[in-house]
């Protein structure tokens, strides 16, 4: 999977769980997504996702993840958290994430 923001384009590997199995049959899908906390991304899905949460511990940037079963968050930030996600997948290369996801809201496009 691919997500494009702006003029950046970033791979991802996806995590061999059934929600991201569910997210690839959805694609295309483009979002204007939130910022939360200054450290992730989110907006919520057309429909809800099976979901298999886990304690992660930590959060890394570029981690792509399921909350609630039917919120996409994208960590463009890592730290410590005691919240369970199902994970998604990851972008690969996060050097320039921060940057391309800005302040604010943002518009993202995941794409196979």
């Amino acid at each position: 999977m691919n997500i494009t923001i702006g003029q950046s384009t970033f791979s991802t590997e996806l995590a061999d769980t059934q929600a991201a199995k569910e997210l690839t049959a959805l694609l295309p899908l483009t979002f204007t997504m939130q910022d939360h906390q200054r450290n992730e991304k989110f907006a919520e899905l057309p429909k809800a996702l099976s979901r298999n949460d886990q304690a992660v511990g930590r959060i890394e940037a570029g981690d792509i993840m399921l909350w609630g079963g039917n919120t996409l968050v994208v960590f463009y930030e890592s730290f410590q958290s005691s919240y369970r996600y199902t994970k998604l997948g990851k972008i690969k290369n996060t050097a320039q994430l921060k940057n391309a996801v800005g302040a604010g809201k943002v518009t993202m496009t995941f794409s196979p």
